[in-house]
């Protein structure tokens, strides 16, 4: 689904995802590719099933039918422990950070090894420092609490604990959601410059579409459940999609209607 990567196995291929809550049909067929190394970007409006599609790849919701492989291999009705193993190749950023209160920041950013790998406390915290430094965070942030921290310093802390396990694959869930454009802008370069130290292949979900252009290398548009257009993020001003337009200039006028109900 991209040019010049044809021959590769794409790290992440999704096929006919269908998900269903009640009677909203949240994902209606989807069909992407995410080839390794890829920075693949998914925009959309709110609502539009973004998250749904990223907890179906990574296994933590069971889509209704189709198929989702990594690496080639078919993931969905995978046991536990097969699904254990496939989650250690990756890596997350929440939307809102999610990190632990009652946790000092080292140990927030080491939890996935103490806890998923049963890593020693000390060789853990030894990592931990060190993504927090690529993250350009000294080791004195490591001993404070996320409450002490601005939104963009837990911002960096949850990319230091995406990161911790040098994943090959790395979801960022609206990772710059609150953040001014400054800060936004520091954390997208970190996501870049984290992304391509580790070789890893990111999928990022957004609707900022500073964001979307600065670390997509390919952007796909979700609408009503369907990917409505893909293609190199260098061409998104072009695609000529009426929807696609509409939705990365922001205007109110367009084909996509906002549901706005009455107070």
């Amino acid at each position: 689904m991209s040019g010049g990567h044809s021959s590769a196995i794409p790290k992440i291929s999704v096929r006919g995802l269908r998900k269903s809550f009640g009677r909203n049909r949240v994902l209606d067929g989807i069909d992407i590719d995410c080839l390794p190394a890829e920075n693949l970007v998914i925009i959309g409006g709110s609502g539009t099933g973004k998250s749904v599609l990223v907890k179906c790849i990574l296994g933590l919701m069971r889509p209704d039918t189709g198929s989702v492989a990594i690496d080639g291999i078919e993931t969905t009705g995978l046991r536990l422990k097969a699904r254990e193993k496939l989650l250690q190749k990756c890596g997350v950023l929440f939307q809102g950070s999610a990190l632990f209160d009652s946790l000092p920041v080292w140990e927030n950013v080491a939890f996935g090894l103490i806890q998923g790998r049963g890593m020693d406390r000390d060789a853990a915290k030894t990592i931990a420092l060190d993504k927090l430094g690529a993250v350009g965070l000294g080791p004195e942030v490591g001993e404070l609490r996320p409450a002490e921290l601005s939104g963009g310093m837990q911002k960096r802390v949850a990319l230091a604990r995406a990161i911790a396990a040098d994943p090959e694959i790395i979801f960022f869930d609206e990772p710059t959601t609150g953040l001014d454009p400054i800060m936004a802008d520091i954390i997208n370069d970190l996501i870049l410059k984290c992304v391509r130290e580790l070789g890893a292949t990111a999928v990022s979900i957004t609707h900022d579409m500073v964001s979307a252009r600065k670390i997509g290398d390919r952007i796909a548009m979700l609408h009503k459940g369907q990917i409505i257009w893909h293609g190199p993020a260098a061409e998104i001003d072009h695609s000529g999609n009426p929807y696609v337009d509409q939705f990365i200039h922001g205007r109110a006028e367009g084909p996509i209607h906002m549901e706005i109900r009455a107070l």
